[in-house]
């Protein structure tokens, strides 16, 4: 059966200051097909920013018959939604510690969206290694970047 591949990055300069921008990019390939997405925020975080690519990428499928591999280079995003989203729901949205879940919303919109489609399998890629459509996608973050700066 055809899928859809999906390679999503986020990224943020100056993510430990006040004044900062962010960046998200998306690959989507469709049998011979690629299409390219990004975007940017001002004063956000690049955890908010590799959830945001996600979230954009799902929002963009148009069925949910289509089994989807999302690559990602973010464990955070990896984790989250593979390991621990299960928990935090379990736990009203709360962390092994006891401590609130950060970025919330975003994570019950991504986990939203995966609920929708047929097939969601998120997939670790090692970031900065040569992988083509990855690399393309932390190019459309740093672009989504550049276009606020």
């Amino acid at each position: 059966m055809e899928k859809v591949i999906i390679y999503c990055d986020g990224g943020c300069r100056g993510n430990q200051n006040t004044e900062n921008i962010g960046g998200w990019g998306v690959v989507f390939k469709y049998k011979d097909k690629v299409k390219e997405m990004y975007g940017g925020e001002k004063n956000t975080t690049n955890n908010i920013m590799e959830l945001t690519a996600a979230i954009k990428a799902l929002e963009a499928i148009k069925t949910t018959n289509i089994p989807i591999q999302m690559y990602i280079d973010s464990a955070y995003v990896i984790n989250g939604m593979n390991e621990w989203i299960h928990g935090w729901i379990k736990n009203n949205w709360k962390k092994s510690n006891k401590k609130p879940v950060e970025n919330k919303e975003l994570w019950i919109k991504l986990n939203d969206l995966r609920n929708k489609q047929s097939s969601v399998e998120f997939i670790k890629v090692k970031g900065h290694d040569g992988v083509e459509l990855n690399e393309l996608a932390d190019t459309l973050a740093n672009k989504g970047m550049d276009e606020l700066e």
